[in-house]
């Protein structure tokens, strides 16, 4: 060989065209090899998501389908909530539109004295707030709040029914522990003038007495419950407040009472109460055309804003709750009621002897004396006990029985008011027995009745003999005073008109009749009925009460057109002189006086 001629080295022998090819085979496997890794996880991850896909398309399905109303039913509960807004209860107002009751914001101070701190200025916070409370509350010394924080270190209350004013210049002190907490209240701006009617509601915001209690439904407004959407947070959605949220009705309590006239009768009664040093009063008032009580008093009364400080005996308006044997102001109602059966006339005349025998009983006129032959106006005039005796025997018993129950006698009047009494006459039989039932009943003795009674009574005598029902309620009116409701009250016709106007009309010699008990209470120019008693007061076990006597005057005006009744009774006056015509006619007359200036009633004859 040629020497020449380049030698194959090993690595040359290696790259032979067969091992060059198993070479490319190999790394094609490899290759391949390595490929075939990211395929795989792909389909891993593919697989993974398509189960994760299905869960998730599974769990909408539990979620959107067979779990929805359930679901739909905890999301409204989260987001919902009910609302119930305050709603004040209504205000009362008067005949003429002065408000005698409402709602108003007042605020509750509480103190926190471990949070008092003190500042660059106040290095004595405590010393600093006892001051600035008190000049601000005005019935407590700084000394006094200073022993009253030290009883505990929060939460306590130093004063409720703070206004407006109170509230702002607490506030003003910006001082930390001092916290005011807002809440409506009830306020009678009247204070004690329209107590009796009004009443008053407690701290928890309930009547206890009066029309708070009474007319709690109409005084009440009905409060809905709203419901309402919210966020997570709580926060209230305002697209989900209903549109009538805010809106409600302004309507108010208003009464037939007349503040000017109820005034007027409050001072002149309370004067004569303790003039006369007696127990208790009442003055009523009433337009006999259609029930409607112009003005209500008793003496003595409460303050509503401070009821909590009366006696608790003052919160019964006795003039509709408690009896009283009426004495000789029943008399005009028996004289009506025997008229209107035909049994007398106004010119029949009687003896009057001065006493009369019923059974073992002698009845004798209070004057001990009798004024002989006589008219039924002369009867009624000088208060006859005789001749009412002798008008009650041409009544049949029963009759006489069926004629009383026929005016109430033994019912209620039925006036908006709570609590009132029923008149009481004596059992059917009892009465019917016993003869001096029948001859006690005449003058006023032997049944009971209420001073509103009383009033009814006399407003069918002035009325043309028709039996209203006494109320204080004329209905719910606006702001512009247009009357939205008002309630039904029953009449009934009892006596004839003409019976009730010739009544009437001899009551007016009561007034200006010679010898006439009910002088005092004579208008000079107006026409003035009127009937004087003077009755011994009922004990409790029977019998009468020595030196225990109820005074009372009722009166009709104008005589000439019957309109207005009023009644004042005064219970329990001290003196000698302690009589119907001496003390509740004086007040009557002047009670008329206001009555006659208020409604401007003219003169029935020239001055």
């Amino acid at each position: 060989m040629d020497s020449s001629h380049p030698k194959l080295n090993s690595s040359t022998a290696n790259s032979s065209p067969f091992t060059k090819h198993i070479s490319r085979q190999e790394r094609h496997r490899q290759k391949t090899q390595q490929q075939g890794v990211p395929v795989v996880r792909l389909l891993l991850v593919w697989g993974f998501l398509l189960l994760a896909m299905g869960g998730l398309a599974y769990r909408l399905y539990r979620l959107q389908v067979v779990e929805a109303n359930q679901l739909q039913r905890m999301a409204k509960a989260q987001q919902s909530t009910s609302m119930q807004p305050y709603v004040p209860r209504r205000s009362i107002v008067d005949s003429q539109g002065n408000v005698l009751a409402t709602d108003r914001l007042t605020y509750t101070l509480f103190v926190h004295p471990r949070y008092f701190e003190a500042t660059k200025e106040i290095t004595d916070p405590t010393d600093y707030i006892a001051r600035e409370l008190s000049t601000i509350l005005g019935d407590i010394t700084p000394a006094q709040l200073k022993e009253k924080f030290k009883e505990k270190e929060s939460g306590i209350k130093l004063a409720t029914g703070l206004n407006e004013s109170q509230a702002v210049r607490i506030g003003s002190l910006r001082m930390g522990g001092v916290d005011l907490e807002k809440q409506y209240s009830r306020y009678y701006p009247q204070d004690e003038m329209a107590a009796d009617v009004v009443g008053y509601v407690d701290g928890e915001h309930q009547g206890q007495a009066g029309l708070e209690l009474s007319q709690r439904e109409i005084l009440e407004r009905e409060v809905e419950t709203y419901a309402i959407r919210r966020t997570g947070k709580g926060v209230v959605l305002p697209d989900s407040l209903p549109d009538n949220l805010l809106q409600s009705n302004d309507w108010q309590v208003q009464l037939t009472i007349d503040m000017r006239l109820q005034r007027a009768a409050r001072e002149l009664l309370k004067a004569q109460v303790a003039q006369q040093k007696a127990k208790r009063g009442t003055v009523l008032v009433m337009d006999a055309q259609d029930g409607a009580i112009l003005a209500m008093v008793n003496e003595p009364t409460f303050n509503p804003n401070e009821y909590y400080k009366a006696k608790v005996e003052y919160f019964k308006n006795w003039s509709v709750s408690d009896l009283y044997e009426p004495g000789s102001t029943f008399k005009p109602v028996i004289v009506a009621l025997a008229m209107n059966e035909g049994v007398l006339k106004p010119e029949d005349r009687i003896n009057d002897s001065g006493s009369v025998r019923v059974g073992p009983w002698t009845i004798s006129n209070a004057s001990k004396s009798g004024a002989g032959m006589i008219n039924i106006t002369q009867a009624i005039r000088y208060s006859s006990n005789v001749a009412m005796v002798a008008i009650a025997r041409r009544l049949k018993p029963e009759r006489y029985y069926e004629l009383l129950q026929g005016v109430g006698l033994d019912s209620r009047t039925g006036i908006d008011l709570p609590g009132e009494a029923a008149s009481y006459l004596k059992p059917r039989q009892s009465f019917m027995d016993d003869p001096i039932e029948q001859a006690t009943t005449s003058f006023g003795q032997g049944l009971s009745l209420t001073p509103i009674k009383l009033l009814q009574l006399n407003a069918m005598l002035a009325n043309g003999g028709k039996l209203v029902t006494p109320h204080v309620v004329k209905g719910l009116v606006d702001a512009r005073n247009h009357l939205h409701w008002q309630p039904d009250h029953p009449v009934k016709q009892v006596v004839k008109p003409e019976v009730a106007h010739s009544v009437v009309q001899m009551m007016e010699s009561v007034v200006s009749g010679d010898g006439g008990t009910g002088k005092a209470a004579l208008i000079p120019g107006y026409r003035v009925g009127g009937k004087t008693g003077t009755a011994q007061k009922a004990g409790p076990r029977g019998g009468y009460l020595a030196n225990a006597k109820i005074t009372s005057f009722v009166s009709i005006l104008p005589v000439d057109n019957p309109r207005y009744v009023v009644v004042a009774i005064i219970d329990e006056p001290k003196g000698a002189n302690a009589y119907g015509g001496t003390v509740a006619a004086p007040v009557v007359k002047n009670v008329m006086e206001a009555l006659i200036a208020i409604k401007g009633i003219p003169p029935s004859q020239p001055q």
